[in-house]
């Protein structure tokens, strides 16, 4: 069976940026195709701790890229806890490729955040970051 072409690109900042953990968590994925990457920069985001950590508005976080197939960014949503409400996976654009980006932004009153953190007003968390990502200048950016 062949292996299909990572068409997918994360920004990671957190557990993800370990290669021992990309594996664990895609070696479940029949035939998946990754590659962990460069250094990436996002910028229009800061990372914030808490029990997991997550993004906050404002700043800047230094991560990476990883590369996948479909199959194995549907492995990083369960891995992130997209159907439990506990990430969202939003688009931004990169910078330096053709295609938006990928990153998981976690809900901070549900992940502990450590401080307060302030998304604009919104029906939903994931509208809520939405708005905020669509009028500032997130982006990722890879250093050279």
């Amino acid at each position: 069976m062949a292996t299909t072409r990572p068409t997918e690109t994360v920004f990671v900042y957190g557990t993800l940026t370990d290669p021992d953990r990309v594996e664990a968590v895609l070696r479940s994925v029949p035939n998946a195709s990754y590659e962990l990457g460069a250094t990436a920069v996002l910028e229009g985001l800061c990372r914030v701790e808490g029990e997991y950590p997550t993004l906050a508005p404002g700043g800047r976080t230094e991560g990476r890229l990883l590369s996948v197939d479909e199959s194995g960014l549907e492995a990083l949503d369960r891995y992130e806890g997209v159907d439990r409400g506990l990430y969202e996976r939003i688009a931004v654009p990169h910078e330096d490729a053709d295609a938006d980006c990928w990153i998981y932004v976690g809900d901070p009153d549900r992940l502990g955040a450590d401080g307060r953190v302030d998304w604009p007003d919104g029906p939903s968390f994931e509208e809520r970051v939405r708005t905020y990502v669509s009028a500032r200048d997130v982006a990722v950016t890879t250093p050279e």
